[in-house]
């Protein structure tokens, strides 16, 4: 047999494009990318993960949950003063303040986006990742698999942010809980259906223009069929349908990733890789919350109308203040529903509140809150009525109904450690105050009943609440009075600002000390700014008595317009005035709750205040919840 010696080699630019060898690098390439984007991130959260190691905050909830711990029930009163002031080490502060300084430009956002700057950026760099990967050197016209790999390689993303017991969460330490990490889950599965839909949509107008069936065969038919639950899960997926119909859109997106995962595996044989992450992520995730499901007895307490505490009993420990629990009521018709809900108060071990409970707090708002209240009423009716008429000892009837929950959790938490600041400014409106409840219980106590055991370098506090109506002042007024009585004789100093948006019921208003209660939309730039300017530059404001100034008509609501600020900031009282003054450089940290409309107006304000000011104050920090899904 002759040799004709070695076969010719097609040059490259002759060479058909073979998408099954070419395509998975891009996958590898693209998986590789962000991996490294996140280890970066996690190397930067690395001094903050140490600082809530060292400060016990770090594991103190991943494992094991709300637990129930007899040697930390026993509460301990306040030490009383304070012998000497812990002096901010300034030389420290500077760097932190500078480092500060610069990120807090990622602070800034706008009207209708529930993004920052920083996080817009993330967003940015992610897409124009998937794009480039998706276009870059791909005949897409010819052979559009490109664009479906990528969809693939997306999987493992989706997950690993979307679980609430994520890694992740662990890796970045206190304050990266799920839901704020869940942005890029939603944008990581728009992503998905970008490479689907390049993918889906050239493959049938190549069928089209070649004259081929587009169902017919197991992959068109299974393609087709994928791309359909696809669409229905991002369709299903936006904020409208979220807010407003989130029972439907839970049970859709479970059974749609399920359905997804079946008919993707049928359409290519190399889907199967790709889901095996997803699968692992997802199994850890229930693996933990099988460790922290608890069934507890609690008691419902109707506060009025609109509000209903609840006090799950024998929770001593297993959570820091700021983290939330989903809950579980079991009420005739309402067990199978569950919702977060922050936790109000700090453990035991660290709050001013003597109790041994867990309370949250459900503000009426929808069908699941309202049942809950409802129920608690009638049942505390029924219980009195009952009492009357069988007791001839005269025994009240109990405060509040009794029934057993179902608590999973804790999660989230507050990204910022109040205790390594001077200056705290806590805002929060309606409901919104049950997030910086628990960390003005957390940061006094570790002031004032610990005595700054952990070199603690809060001088001064700054409590703001928005409400509607004088008669919310009554859903958190014991807990606020029970603070400043810890509060008082110490050398931490503490205002609470009440501001209400309506003129009704002002015979409401409770004696809690060192507060003002003003009939005005509040301005969270002015608090800032007051808080860190000294009183030289800002006119005092006399507090003896609350002050009802004639709200403006326009300004019932903490979603007005920004345009009132101006008549806002004239209504507000100095807060450096009133405050003991020692001085700036020890830091400023911002934590704001409620409404997108406040929250987004707190980062502008950190923003503002960071960018101009933030090396002379020591840096400025801030952390925000938005109470929406």
């Amino acid at each position: 047999m002759s040799d004709f010696g070695a076969p010719p080699v097609i040059p490259t630019e002759l060479q058909q494009y073979n998408s099954y060898v070419e395509d998975p690098k891009w996958q590898r390439k693209f998986s590789i990318i962000w991996a490294a984007g996140i280890a970066v991130a996690v190397l930067l959260a690395l001094p903050s993960v140490l600082l809530a190691l060292r400060r016990g905050r770090l594991f103190r909830s991943w494992l094991v949950g709300v637990s129930e711990n007899p040697s930390k029930r026993n509460y301990a009163p306040a030490a009383g003063d304070i012998a000497e002031d812990v002096v901010p080490k300034k030389a420290k502060r500077r760097v932190c303040g500078l480092l500060e300084t610069v990120w807090s430009a990622t602070f800034w956002s706008l009207p209708g986006i529930e993004l920052d700057l920083g996080q817009m950026v993330v967003i940015a760099a992610y897409l124009a990742l998937v794009i480039i990967c998706i276009t870059m050197n791909a005949p897409l016209l010819s052979n559009p698999n490109r664009a479906g790999f990528m969809a693939l390689a997306q999987f493992p993303v989706v997950f690993l942010f979307g679980t609430k017991n994520s890694i992740l969460s662990l890796l970045l330490g206190p304050g990266h809980g799920y839901e704020k990490l869940n942005y890029i889950h939603r944008w990581a599965g728009r992503g998905i259906f970008i490479g689907a839909t390049v993918h889906g949509s050239l493959w049938i107008n190549n069928h089209i223009v070649y004259g081929l069936p587009i169902i017919g065969q197991q992959k068109e038919t299974s393609g087709v069929a994928a791309y359909g639950v696809l669409c229905g899960l991002i369709l299903t997926s936006f904020r409208p349908v979220r807010r407003f119909f989130y029972q439907s859109f839970f049970i859709i997106h479970v059974l749609g990733y399920v359905a997804f995962f079946i008919t993707i595996c049928y359409h290519t044989i190399y889907a199967s890789p790709w889901i095996f992450p997803p699968l692992a992520f997802y199994g850890f995730d229930m693996l933990l919350r099988m460790f922290r499901y608890r069934i507890k007895d609690a008691t419902l307490v109707p506060v009025d109308n609109n509000m209903t505490l609840i006090h799950v009993h024998n929770c001593d420990d297993g959570w820091v203040a700021g983290q939330h629990v989903r809950l579980r009521v079991f009420i005739s018709g309402r067990f199978f529903e569950s919702h977060p809900l922050t936790i109000v108060n700090a453990p035991p071990s660290s709050s001013c509140v003597p109790s041994n409970t867990l309370t949250l707090a459900a503000r009426v708002r929808g069908d699941w809150t309202r049942a809950i209240n409802q129920y608690a009423s009638k049942e505390q009716e029924r219980l009195a009525l009952t009492l009357a008429a069988e007791n001839e000892k005269g025994e009240t009837a109990p405060d509040g109904a009794l029934v057993q929950v179902m608590i999973d959790g804790p999660y989230g938490g507050c990204g910022v450690d109040l205790g390594e600041y001077e200056s705290v400014l806590l805002v929060a409106g309606g409901s919104g105050a049950t997030f910086t409840l628990g960390l003005l219980d957390d940061i006094v106590a570790r002031c004032v009943k610990h005595g700054r055991r952990k070199g603690e370098k809060t001088r001064r506090i700054e409590f703001a609440w928005c409400i509607r109506s004088y008669g919310c002042i009554r859903w958190f007024a014991p807990m606020l009075m029970e603070i400043a009585h810890t509060v008082a004789g110490s050398s931490l100093d503490l205002h609470v600002s009440i501001f209400v948006t309506c003129l009704c019921n002002p015979e409401e208003v409770p004696p809690i000390p060192n507060s003002d209660v003003v009939v005005t939309r509040p301005s969270v730039t002015a608090l800032l700014r007051d808080l860190v300017t000294p009183p030289s530059s800002a006119p005092e404001t006399s507090r003896s008595q609350p002050q009802t100034k004639k709200a403006d008509p326009d300004a019932q609501s903490i979603d007005s317009a920004s345009s009132e600020d101006a008549d806002a900031e004239k209504a507000v009282p100095s807060a450096s005035a009133r405050l003991n003054w020692v001085g700036v450089g020890g830091g400023v940290a911002v934590c704001a709750a409620g409404p997108e409309s406040l929250t987004r107006e707190a980062q502008n304000a950190a923003a503002r205040i960071g960018m101009t000011r933030g090396v002379e104050l020591g840096g400025i920090a801030l952390h925000t919840e938005l109470f929406a899904i």
